[in-house]
């Protein structure tokens, strides 16, 4: 027997969660050949503070120093029938670029005709008046560096020495961690849920051997994707563990695994970029096919401020 879907026009025929593509993949470069130059002040970035394909871009956003430079405003927390809405409210807010009441407008005045999901992040042109890209991916690598004219910082979470590995795992990550708490809370049939239980389980394990005898992924220096995983992570024990079926562990069980997550969690100015009263409202009041009692648990308590055990690494 399957369950009714979250999202019916992402779910296979053997009840398999299968994430749509981004719709708008325009790029910002520096020098503007792309037709979108980078300046100060010309893009605007729509997020959730629940989402954590958005929550990276907001991390890269404040590792960079562009805070000044990329406007943003969060949506919502809760997403009804009609999407993500901008409405005034504890961090969140109206739109105050367009007056938008609705993301989905963003969508419709750069396609009259889209018919797709509506996603965030959101990175808007106020030039052109339209969506430049809805990829959290792309805009990771267009804050990591197209930019640098306009900030102090001189980090580079995508170093040219490290790219081919990152990509490798970034892939991995995402297909077993990021997306795999989604393919097992979305699941609507009991086989396609334990598949992507246990290779997600199977990766989580894989990555606590990785972080043994190493500070983050690549060594002593976070890159890109230390923070792909870090917003699964964060989420983990207080929605997907219960909200998703993910319960075989939580993170908590993992000591090298938690005690990253506390490291990055520390990393100057990542705090400030985490709600966990958006998170948990979003998941447990917005996915009413999951938990239709619209019930947010109090729990759990995780002290993600306490030492991390984990500076003599290397």
């Amino acid at each position: 027997m399957s369950a009714q879907a979250q999202f019916p026009h992402e779910q296979t025929a053997t009840g398999e969660f299968q994430r749509q593509a981004d719709a708008f993949r325009s790029w910002v470069t520096d020098d503007g050949q792309s037709g979108y130059p980078a300046a100060a002040g010309r893009y605007h970035l729509y997020v959730s503070l629940a989402c954590p394909w958005a929550h990276r871009t907001i991390i890269v956003r404040t590792l960079k120093h562009l805070e000044s430079v990329i406007g943003m405003t969060v949506v919502d927390p809760i997403r009804d029938e009609r999407g993500w809405a901008f409405r005034h409210g504890l961090g969140h807010s109206l739109d105050p670029i367009n007056g938008f009441h609705f993301l989905s407008e963003a969508y419709h005045a750069t396609d009259p005709d889209y018919r797709g999901r509506v996603t965030v992040p959101v990175l808007w042109d106020t030039i052109t008046h339209r969506i430049v890209t809805n990829s959290d991916d792309d805009l990771m690598r267009i804050f990591n560096g197209e930019f640098n004219r306009f900030t102090d910082s001189t980090l580079d979470l995508y170093p040219a020495s490290l790219r081919p590995q990152i990509d490798a795992l970034n892939t991995f990550i995402y297909e077993h961690v990021n997306d795999g708490v989604y393919r097992a809370g979305f699941a609507t049939s009991q086989q396609a849920y334990e598949r992507a239980a246990h290779r997600l389980f199977d990766a989580l394990d894989q990555l606590e051997t990785r972080l043994r005898d190493r500070r983050y992924l690549f060594g002593t220096q976070f890159v890109e994707s230390d923070w792909r995983l870090f917003v699964t992570l964060l989420r983990f024990d207080a929605v997907y563990h219960g909200h998703f079926k993910c319960n075989l562990r939580r993170i908590v069980d993992y000591p090298h695994l938690s005690g990253y997550l506390k490291d990055l969690y520390q990393v100057t100015g990542i705090a400030d970029t985490v709600n966990f009263d958006h998170i948990k409202r979003h998941y447990y009041i917005t996915h009413d096919d999951i938990n239709p009692t619209r019930i947010v648990p109090i729990g759990p308590h995780l002290d993600l401020a306490s030492p991390h055990g984990r500076s003599g690494l290397s």
